[in-house]
């Protein structure tokens, strides 16, 4: 019986699922006390500064999560070498974590310099497995 372990890459996956949420509650912390929970995207919709591209992090971080999904499936089903598969994984969570603190910190030009590196690494993580 062959069981399948959950590898880095899969937990990599979970964390960036996760960091849109992430994003959504630095959004509205201390801020959205007060407001109505009934249209909650209509209050994120008005907020202006960082709480507005925490907000804007959070889109791009969902935005981006299909394809590294994908890549690391792809990937696995492919065979890739499953070190060098987990250490780019790890490597695009970390460079999702920058690029959502580069966007909430209000610093586009190293931030879209991220947001390219990250495409990258799942560019490489897809084609790691091809032979």
């Amino acid at each position: 019986m062959h069981v399948a372990r959950f590898t880095v890459a899969y937990w990599c996956v979970l964390i960036a699922a996760l960091l849109p949420m992430a994003c959504a509650l630095l959004a509205k912390r201390g801020g959205f006390r007060g407001s109505d929970n009934h249209d909650p995207r209509a209050w994120l919709a008005r907020q202006t500064g960082w709480r507005a591209r925490a907000n804007a992090a959070q889109a791009n971080s969902f935005e981006a999560l299909p394809f590294f999904i994908g890549a690391v499936i792809i990937a696995h089903q492919l065979g890739a070498p499953q070190m060098m598969l987990d250490l780019l994984a790890f490597l695009f969570v970390m460079l999702r974590v920058c690029y959502i603190t580069m966007y909430v910190g209000d610093m586009p030009t190293a931030r879209s310099l991220v947001w390219g590196a990250g495409l990258l690494v799942n560019i490489a993580i897809l084609l790691i497995g091809w032979r």
